[in-house]
């Protein structure tokens, strides 16, 4: 009898500390969790990304390597007209190589905003990964279900000098798992602009993720851009800051996986 009460008291003590660890976890942690999630120390990955419209839809293959948030390369493979175009993040900036015109460019702050690759995606999207974690305060909405899973539902305000342009983000994050299931973006005014749906859950590198991005604007519902990982792993060692160069940006050639 005293062992079985024993037992009783010590699955009763171990359960709490479980609870208590997950309820320690504050808003901002899981906004981290969720942002380090896809990236890990290093990554490298191949996507396919199209872009549908109602009269026509386009698709691009690009290869991409990224060191923790604030490093990134992306080679755009496919199709033949803009394959060899390369671009790269650095922190805050943002570079494009166009070996066609043989010309570097940088973006600056105005053209943020601009579409990525004739996309739903912003340059802006492509450069603050890590803006999330580090530009805006964080506070929990409450516990949603999407698609079957059991999300935190949290809100992000933008600090008041952070340099961003969303007025609010509200995230649907999957408990234990950390993958953003939806993702809605108002403006200042605080008007719902564009939504983004994380779907068709994979393992990549041992990593269980949502492998399809989807993003839509609410001002244009015909208009979707997809964004497929076919290919990722994680923690490569190769990958250094020095990788990140106006220099690699020229000769970087995609590899095979």
């Amino acid at each position: 009898m005293k062992s079985l009460i024993r037992s009783i008291v010590l699955i009763f003590i171990i359960t709490n500390i479980t609870q208590l660890s997950a309820q320690d976890l504050s808003a901002r942690d899981i906004v981290e969790k969720s942002n380090n999630l896809f990236v890990g120390k290093s990554s490298i990955s191949t996507m396919t990304m199209t872009v549908k419209r109602p009269e026509w839809s386009r698709t691009f293959t690009m290869q991409s390597w990224s060191l923790g948030n604030d490093y990134y390369i992306i080679y755009i493979t496919a199709p033949a007209r803009d394959r060899g175009q390369v671009f790269m993040k650095r922190k805050n900036d943002m570079w494009n190589w166009m070996p066609s015109i043989n010309r570097m460019i940088k973006i600056p702050p105005s053209m943020m905003m601009q579409s990525w690759m004739g996309s739903d995606f912003t340059n802006d999207d492509v450069v603050r990964a890590n803006s999330i974690v580090e530009d805006y305060t964080h506070k929990f909405l409450g516990e949603e279900e999407i698609e079957g899973l059991d999300c935190y539902k949290v809100e992000l305000i933008p600090l008041p000098e952070a340099p961003v342009v969303w007025g609010k983000i509200i995230m649907w994050i999957a408990k234990e798992k950390y993958f953003q299931l939806r993702t809605e973006y108002y403006d200042d005014y605080m008007e719902l602009i564009n939504i983004a749906k994380g779907s068709e859950i994979e393992i990549m590198d041992r990593k269980e993720i949502p492998t399809l991005l989807s993003i839509s604007p609410l001002d244009k519902p015909n208009n979707i851009t997809e964004l497929k990982i076919n290919f990722q792993d994680f923690d490569i060692a190769a990958i250094t800051e020095s990788f990140f160069s106006q220099q690699n940006m020229k000769r970087i050639r995609p590899r095979n996986n």
